[in-house]
């Protein structure tokens, strides 16, 4: 069960319930009848756990694929509704606490009439979020996605994360110098970095691992690593919800 939903049989049954009473105040339970409640959710977290192939869930589950993509539609804006309070907004973070900051594409596939998805970084397409997690290695927050070929320095500024906060205490790589965060120092163009420059960038590059580590850690939900398959209009919907779903698990 965890290795399909990231969820135990009994977390899962929690799960089930805080949908239902979400669905309860939404006066409207959408999901299918053929699959219910529980075979609904259980669907929506296998499909963004492993990234499987809608058609092939239907097989397993004996029903037709519109009947899985209902499911999906039907279970992700409840689960966020459910999840709001559990993942941390932007501006719900502690500002005296220190985080380690790094992007990541969440890749998708190319669409030629939205061109802004390709990252020439990743020469992929694709929706970049920010990532910020603490010392440990645990995920303190997670951007709203905008488009692959963004840069760094302008997604942390349109997620919001730094109004009234000062971050001299948080750890970035060389993407991020000018945003007052600490980072790597940058080789001049003029000559090579000095001694103490050397051991200044190896000893920040032994700190910010740890984000690369919840990075990937945070894709082995395979919906944020593997090529995005359903249509580009839900993408702004689903990869959200499934952000909030992997916080909380996290």
């Amino acid at each position: 069960m965890y290795h399909t939903t990231g969820l135990t049989r009994e977390e899962l049954s929690d799960f089930c319930v805080m949908i239902w009473q979400a669905a309860a105040e939404a006066g409207n339970p959408a999901w299918p009848p053929i699959l219910g409640l529980y075979k609904s959710v259980l669907v929506t977290l296998s499909y963004l756990r492993r990234n499987r192939v809608q058609a092939e869930i239907a097989e397993s589950f004996g029903v037709s694929q519109p009947t899985i993509s209902r499911a999906i539609s039907a279970i992700s804006p409840l689960m966020e509704h459910v999840l709001a309070g559990i993942a941390p907004t932007a501006d719900e973070l502690d500002p005296q606490s220190q985080l380690i900051v790094d992007g990541t594409l969440l890749p998708c596939w190319s669409w030629a009439s939205d061109p802004s998805l390709y990252s020439g970084k990743h020469r992929t397409t694709g929706m970049n979020v920010q990532v910020a997690c603490t010392l440990k290695g645990e995920i303190a927050w997670i951007s709203d996605p905008v488009e692959g070929s963004r840069h760094d320095m302008h997604c942390i500024g349109e997620s919001g994360v730094l109004s009234g906060v000062t971050p001299g205490s948080w750890i970035a790589d060389k993407g991020y110098i000018g945003s007052g965060m600490i980072t790597p120092v940058r080789k001049p163009a003029h000559r090579d970095l000095l001694d103490w420059e050397k051991k200044y960038n190896t000893a920040v590059n032994r700190i910010r691992y740890v984000v690369e580590r919840a990075i990937a850690n945070f894709k082995t939900w395979r919906i944020m690593h593997a090529d995005y398959r359903r249509p580009l209009r839900t993408f702004s919907q689903t990869i959200p919800h499934s952000m909030r779903v992997i916080q909380a698990v996290l």
